[in-house]
């Protein structure tokens, strides 16, 4: 049966925004998601009838979802309300040592003086204004590439660029390069932590990172009622536009027949025509036969010990007691290298873990009014959910060290309700991940090069979200999602770049049919 409709498959933030796109020029969409409503990894969870966002915490770029929504009429401040943060985030490595950081940076250099001396606190405007230059070097010429290669780059940044390009030091580790920038070694572990929001290990990922303090510079913003609100909104443009959604549905299987996408088979049986489709789900799973073996050879099959990391989550209602938090606060482990470490080599929980806290009743300074307090707890973990289940006893240990980290701060939490999510849970709802929430790791300068791009190289098949370029965190997932609708609406597809094998047949093209996709 012929159709012009297209399928998304995922309504996670890129799956949104690619459906959003797609609507707004006019085309029938349809999004198909396992899940019982949107959001995919920025999730929420009932935690003793609190809603409490359980996935992303932090807003920045709040333009990518601004031009979102006009799309379909509406904004930012019809839908939402938005506070910009004061306070960045607070850090904590013992009782004494606490360390805000404010999007004034005049104002964080003299917090920085007073924390740690003057010299580096000057040190710390010169890495912002490093920063500020490497955000404006790749946001153009890379994050809003449909398509990069390092080619591109260099071609697209000319003679008079080239300077900027090698200035960014990309063969350098952020590690590494955080070392040329401080002195004192808490400031080094604390913008080292930039790599752990792409999964990723600061002792091998690129020095490019620090272009996230750029995109800092620019703004984090609070969202009233919580990032669901977000999700929500984009789901209400999407359906002002016409997108149709179908929750609860699983894709067995995508169909290929003559060289191209045609449709896709549901887990009962069902199938769905579509004119093409839009994977917005984690390359990973695809790699994996997530969604049945003809898509799989389209993607680079990533080996475990290249996943990005998982996370152990405790969305927890209760309280606090003690140091007072912010909206963001991180209490540092005492031993980085021994943490990542425990993580990467040794692939178990950490037994001195570095603990995000996102205090969601809290203002950015920490002003609260409420007696019962929601709270999410982020602790890193490898994406081994695949291969073992996390037994209660590590989990129980891990927790108990969180906990203590928090009391050598000076900060309890009372916890009232709690819910625990561990890498084998991220896998049971992101199948084929392992549990790693960022898709492969960004280590080496030549990971963000191989990231699976919107095109691929089957007609009609294309590919958004935060494990697809430009990489991980909500307004990256969007523009990924708005690269997909891009190459769709210009027809344009990749090149079959390697000679895949499955189960020890070999495969040229992505020509499999349904009936064999299982």
């Amino acid at each position: 049966m012929a159709t012009d409709e297209v399928i998304v498959v995922g309504a996670g933030i890129a799956g949104l925004a690619a459906a959003i796109e797609l609507a707004a020029r006019g085309r029938p969409v349809l999004v198909l998601e396992r899940a019982a409503g949107p959001g995919g990894k920025a999730r929420t969870l009932d935690v003793g009838g609190a809603c409490i966002d359980a996935g992303p915490t932090v807003l920045t770029l709040p333009a990518v979802f601004e031009s979102l929504l006009a799309m379909a009429g509406s904004s930012l401040a019809a839908d939402l309300r938005l506070t910009r943060a004061d306070v960045l985030a607070r850090h904590a490595w013992d009782e004494s040592a606490w360390l805000d950081l404010y999007a004034d940076p005049d104002r964080s250099a003299a917090a920085i003086a007073r924390f740690a001396g003057t010299a580096e606190a000057r040190r710390y405007l010169d890495f912002v204004a490093h920063a500020r230059r490497v955000y404006a070097t790749l946001a153009a010429r890379f994050l809003d590439a449909r398509d990069p290669s390092l080619t591109a780059l260099v071609r697209g940044a000319g003679l008079a660029g080239l300077s900027d390009l090698f200035a960014l030091a990309p063969w350098r580790s952020l590690w590494g390069a955080l070392g040329r920038h401080f002195r004192d070694p808490r400031l080094r572990q604390l913008y080292a932590r930039y790599a752990t929001y792409c999964g990723s290990s600061p002792f091998a990922a690129p020095a490019t990172l620090a272009l996230i303090a750029g995109v800092e510079q620019d703004g984090v913003w609070l969202v009233d009622g919580g990032i669901g609100r977000l999700v929500a909104a984009l789901e209400r443009a999407a359906r002002r536009l016409g997108v149709r959604f179908r929750y609860g549905v699983e894709v067995d299987a995508i169909g290929l027949r003559g060289g191209r996408a045609h449709g896709v088979r549901l887990a009962g049986g069902e199938t769905l025509p579509a004119r093409a489709i839009v994977i917005a789900s984690d390359v990973l799973g695809v790699a994996a036969g997530a969604l049945g073996t003809a898509v799989a050879p389209v993607v680079r099959r990533v080996p475990r010990a290249a996943r990005s990391l998982s996370a152990l989550t405790l969305a927890i209602r209760g309280r606090s007691h003690g140091k007072g938090l912010a909206h963001h606060t991180v209490y540092f482990s005492p031993d980085y290298r021994a943490e990542f470490a425990d993580l990467l080599r040794h692939r178990r929980l950490p037994a001195a873990p570095t603990v995000y806290v996102c205090a969601q009743d809290r203002s950015s300074d920490g002003e609260c009014r409420q007696e019962f307090e929601r709270f999410l707890l982020i602790i890193n973990a490898p994406a081994d959910g695949d291969a073992r289940a996390f037994g209660t006893a590590e989990v129980q240990d891990c927790v108990a060290a969180a906990f203590a980290r928090l009391a050598r701060c000076g900060t309890t939490l009372e916890v009232s309700q709690c819910v625990t999510t561990t890498p084998a849970d991220f896998h049971a709802l992101f199948p084929g991940t392992g549990g790693a929430l960022y898709g492969p790791a960004i280590h080496g300068w030549r990971a963000a090069f191989r990231r699976q791009g919107a095109n691929s190289p089957v007609e009609g098949l294309y590919f958004a979200g935060g494990s697809t370029h430009p990489g991980p965190g909500m307004p990256m997932a969007a523009m990924s999602g708005r690269h997909a609708a891009a190459a769709l609406l210009s027809g344009s597809t990749g090149r079959w770049r390697r000679r895949a094998t499955r189960g020890g047949t070999s495969t040229d093209s992505a020509t499999t049919a349904t009936t064999r996709s299982r």
